[in-house]
């Protein structure tokens, strides 16, 4: 398949971006240039390969969920507006 000028102008309006006329010949001649990247891609044989989500098959580091109070409650407490014994103290909400 072969992309001229008047492929690249329609292509240019169907993605609504405005080229000139002069660099459409330089659109068309990069449109190609994918479209037979596409067809190399194509003509690889993919039968029995596994898809991939990365280059490096590898396991994700996991840490144990254990919940905590980060071990620095006073620098978490020093944030707050009013902190009593340890704790964040709001205003009474209920009556």
């Amino acid at each position: 398949m072969s992309i001229d000028v008047d492929t690249a102008r329609r292509v240019a309006k169907l993605a609504r971006i405005r080229v000139d006329e002069s660099d459409l010949p330089a659109l068309a001649d990069e449109l190609n240039g994918i479209v037979t990247f596409m067809e190399q891609l194509n003509a690889v044989n993919v039968d029995g390969v596994e898809p991939m989500t990365g280059v490096t098959p590898m396991r994700l580091k996991r840490r144990e969920d254990v919940v905590t109070d980060g071990n620095m409650p006073e620098r978490i407490l020093k944030n707050a507006p009013d902190a009593r014994e340890g704790f964040f103290a709001v205003p009474k909400v209920v009556e």
